[in-house]
């Protein structure tokens, strides 16, 4: 239960990241870019454990 928990919220900081870099690419902000680029590492971090 605990894995199938985290897999989840591995997804959802991977979707939550993506979302952040293609809502914020329109005006190009280098510090929103980083914590996208970021929730999509820890997200594929978290899934590969």
């Amino acid at each position: 239960m605990l894995g199938v928990l985290k897999k989840t919220l591995a997804v959802c900081l991977i979707g939550f990241g993506l979302g952040i870099l293609f809502v914020i690419m329109l005006p190009i902000t280098g510090w929103l870019f980083t914590i996208g680029i970021c929730l999509v590492a820890v997200g594929m971090t978290w899934l590969s454990c």
